[in-house]
């Protein structure tokens, strides 16, 4: 490494740029040099000083020069280009709310602190000032951003829209799913008792429905009331996607718990004209088979499509599921067969116990395990006695592994195999709930209160798993996790030297073997 000092005339003024530069040979073997740091704003006797230390010469004219640890610059580094990549950057803006957004995003993929600890401890340690060039802030800035971010919110997914699906084909394919997450306390403006997901008992919850493009990457994400049934999250997203968005012709893809008939009605009536993918349940394909719609013999691993009425179905079989719920069902059986023994044998040894007590404990687990039309328990003289009705045993079973996908999308613009494909990829919003809610994003448990920092938090967690997704993508291939890929790239911290009380911050030469494959992949040139 040597200082290179480039000088340019501008009018009647001389300017020099002063860089730390280095030599290498390009694909000719030419020798050619590059740029690894501007130092055109240090003082030309530090500069001076770190000359002479690099070309290995004594260092008489100043007190100090000593080298230490700077901060760490890697993660932080990566999080800031992946957002101006993905389009976040520029669909933030670049205000000082903006910058404060890109901090908290940063702060979620990195640590999961709290604001406090982001704004006074973990800053502290990380190249915050230099990638994001923020002023000074406290935690209570950071809440009065979460604030700005749920008031931009519309304005931010609408350009991120924009520069994301600006190229789409005619019919948008959109994935839309809906989870719930579990608060602390009870004090939050959205927080209600509701189905709960989290299998968190007496906690109260807000409900998160996201909407994702066909890759997986967010288009939108709300919060609800936590007592939000997930159907009546769907007008919603239909109303954002025309308004918003301006999607002129949309496929929805949802499971068959969340478009049912109704939204249905609402997607196909004349405010949309849309179409729909989804499944429907076991009940309504014993309906549609005693209809003779379809057969049962249509079942196998190979789709089958059946069209009736305008409506397209698709048939399959999964041997693999078929297998599991068999399994799964003969497991629940034996439960309830040693459950019935083992309150045989109290009765027997505890002659003042009561029988009646007995039976209803066991028909409350048959009912809990869902096989009260196969499985039965009566009592006579103090014995329980288990029954299984054989027949309703081999018809549950005829419907093992079987599963049927509808829609009205006409074979013009969907094949089976791409709806197939379709209504899997709804594995893909499952992850992103899986993400942001128990690994680098972590939007639970939520401590804040008020409908617009809840409404933030979550945002800042969706843009977040934007640039987590990116990275993940990019990545596959070295079949590394993303905690790794973080903790390896957080371990990239600037080369510090101190001058006279002041400090000079420049990059390793070399990385590890991990970083630079990671570095390579995202075609990210650290700064």
């Amino acid at each position: 490494m040597f200082i290179r000092r480039i000088h340019k005339k501008q009018g009647d003024k001389r300017y020099t740029t002063t860089y730390l530069s280095e030599s290498y040979r390009d694909k000719n073997g030419k020798v050619a040099h590059r740029h690894l740091s501007n130092l055109s704003k240090w003082p030309e006797p530090m500069i001076q000083a770190f000359e002479k230390m690099l070309k290995g010469q004594k260092l008489t004219s100043i007190s100090d020069l000593a080298f230490s640890q700077g901060k760490s610059c890697g993660a932080i580094s990566v999080v800031a280009q992946v957002a101006k990549q993905v389009g976040i950057t520029k669909a933030l803006g670049y205000s000082r709310e903006a910058k404060l957004a890109l901090f908290q995003i940063a702060g979620r993929i990195i640590t999961q602190g709290s604001r406090y600890y982001l704004a006074h401890e973990w800053k502290r340690h990380q190249a915050v000032d230099k990638i994001f060039k923020t002023d000074k802030f406290n935690h209570n800035d950071l809440y009065d951003n979460l604030a700005w971010i749920s008031e931009n919110q519309a304005k931010i997914e609408q350009r991120l829209f924009k520069s994301r699906c600006k190229n789409s084909p005619i019919k948008q394919v959109f994935l839309y799913d809906v989870t719930s997450s579990y608060l602390e306390g009870d004090k939050n403006e959205l927080a209600a008792y509701g189905y709960n997901r989290d299998k968190k008992r007496g906690k109260k919850q807000i409900v998160i429905g996201l909407m994702t493009d066909k890759q997986g990457y967010p288009v939108t994400v709300e919060v609800f009331n936590g007592n939000t049934a997930d159907p009546q999250t769907v007008s919603n997203q239909l109303e954002k996607l025309k308004n918003r968005f301006g999607v002129e012709q949309v496929i929805l893809v949802g499971d068959k718990g969340m478009i049912k008939s109704t939204q249905i009605e609402e997607l196909t009536g004349q405010d949309y004209k849309w179409d729909y993918l989804t499944s429907i349940t076991k009940e309504q394909i014993k309906t549609l088979l005693k209809e003779n719609i379809f057969q049962l013999g249509l079942f196998e691993d190979e789709l089958f499509e059946v069209e009736s009425e305008g409506v397209r179905y698709f048939l399959r079989k999964n041997p693999a599921r078929q297998k599991e719920v068999q399994e799964n069902r003969a497991e629940k059986i034996q439960r309830i067969t040693e459950l019935v023994q083992e309150k045989n044998t109290y009765l027997s040894a505890h002659k003042k116990a009561k029988s009646e007590i007995a039976l209803r404990k066991v028909n409350e687990k048959i009912a809990a395990l869902r096989l009260k039309n196969i499985v039965s328990c009566s009592l006579s003289e103090r014995t329980l006695s288990m029954q299984i009705d054989s027949d309703a045993l081999e018809d549950a079973k005829k419907l093992d592994g079987c599963y049927v996908i509808k829609t009205n999308v006409s074979k013009k613009y969907l094949d089976k195999e791409t709806a197939h494909s379709r209504y899997k990829d709804l594995a893909q919003v499952e992850y992103a709930f899986r993400t942001l809610k128990t690994t680098l994003e972590n939007v639970r448990p939520i401590f804040v209160r008020t409908e617009k920092s809840t409404k933030g938090h979550v945002f800042i967690a969706s843009l977040a798993y934007m640039i987590i997704k990116h990275i993940t993508d990019a990545t596959a291939e070295l079949g590394y996790s993303r905690k790794f890929i973080f903790e390896t790239l957080d371990k990239i911290n600037y080369l510090q030297y101190t001058y006279e009380g002041e400090n000079i911050e420049i990059l390793p030469k070399n990385f590890l073997p991990e970083q630079s494959k990671i570095l390579e992949k995202l075609k990210i040139s650290l700064q």
